[in-house]
């Protein structure tokens, strides 16, 4: 039985975490998972951009899938990225994730094909039709060269499964103009690490993060204090934060993360290629972000609620 997904709260991407001869670590991925959970988070995206998607076969997501399943045992929803490049092809992922009990889905846009409005609209459409479940539309035109407008969602709309977006235009007016286009009809999900705080006061119901695999118990700490107005609190958590969450905006965000992931004991560094693990000076300023946050890591974490499973 599929568990209601909320869409409010933190959701993290998940990493995909593999062992030295590249198949999948479903130990530590569970390990992780079970991290996650004890600092409170709201449900899992498996397959995102963070989690390899690109190198990843489909039979391998699914695992991944029932994994989650498994150890969230219907306590928190765990939803399937999809990213294809052919309609076809996003359908019988949708088909496959239902099939397989996904609670939802993220859904990006015609993956490498710069489809224009009209396209786009109608893909998302397409799959959407195909399935029951509710699905987050992935609205990142900085990384994937395609912005869902205010006049796309308009469309979008007519959909009842299509309920929530995940806010990554990096353009935080975005959140005032779909509020004033839609009020809540859509659930907003803060996309970006570097601009999560700010998402969230201006109305996102929700954080999509990154570093929450490494730092699960400081993310939910923001977003706990941020919803309950403590915003000087969850502000300090927050700068302390910062130069942690300027890691999920470089192109080599797999790897930094998995770095974090590993220093904080519920990942490792290996990753799938063409991808290759940090070597020499790169390295070495990596870890040395991420000792230095954790030198200084608020210990004494002040939280409106805490929840484990």
């Amino acid at each position: 039985m599929n568990v209601s997904v909320q869409w409010e709260g933190v959701y993290p991407a998940l990493l995909t975490p593999f062992t030295a001869d590249d198949q999948l670590d479903l130990p530590l991925f569970e390990k992780n998972l079970h991290a996650q959970l004890e600092a409170g988070v709201h449900g899992f995206i498996i397959g995102g951009s963070l989690g390899e998607a690109s190198t990843l076969l489909n039979e391998e997501k699914i695992e991944l899938l029932k994994s989650g399943l498994a150890v969230c045992d219907g306590n928190v929803p765990v939803l399937i990225n999809i990213a294809e490049q052919a309609t076809k092809q996003a359908i019988a992922r949708a088909h496959e994730a239902e099939t397989n009990g996904a609670d939802g889905l993220m859904l990006l846009p015609p993956m490498r094909y710069p489809a224009d409005a009209r396209e786009t609209v109608t893909f998302f459409k397409a799959v959407a039709q195909e399935t029951s479940l509710p699905i987050m539309i992935y609205n990142n035109p900085y990384d994937y060269k395609i912005m869902t407008t205010v006049a796309m969602f308009e469309e979008l709309a007519e959909l009842p499964n299509i309920q929530a977006v995940k806010e990554s235009t990096r353009d935080l007016t975005n959140v005032t103009r779909m509020r004033n286009a839609f009020g809540n009809r859509f659930k907003l999900m803060g996309g970006v690490d570097t601009l999560a705080l700010e998402a969230l006061l201006l109305g996102c119901d929700g954080w999509v993060g990154g570093l929450v695999d490494a730092f699960p118990a400081e993310t939910v700490a923001i977003y706990e204090l941020a919803k309950a107005g403590q915003i000087a609190e969850a502000l300090d958590i927050y700068r302390w934060f910062m130069p942690l969450l300027e890691l999920d905006i470089h192109p080599k965000l797999v790897q930094y993360i998995k770095l974090a992931a590993t220093a904080t004991g519920i990942g490792s560094e290996y990753v799938r290629a063409p991808r290759l693990p940090l070597i020499g000076a790169e390295r070495e300023q990596i870890l040395n972000v991420i000792e230095t946050a954790l030198a200084k890591r608020p210990i004494n974490l002040m939280r409106v609620e805490t929840r484990t499973f």
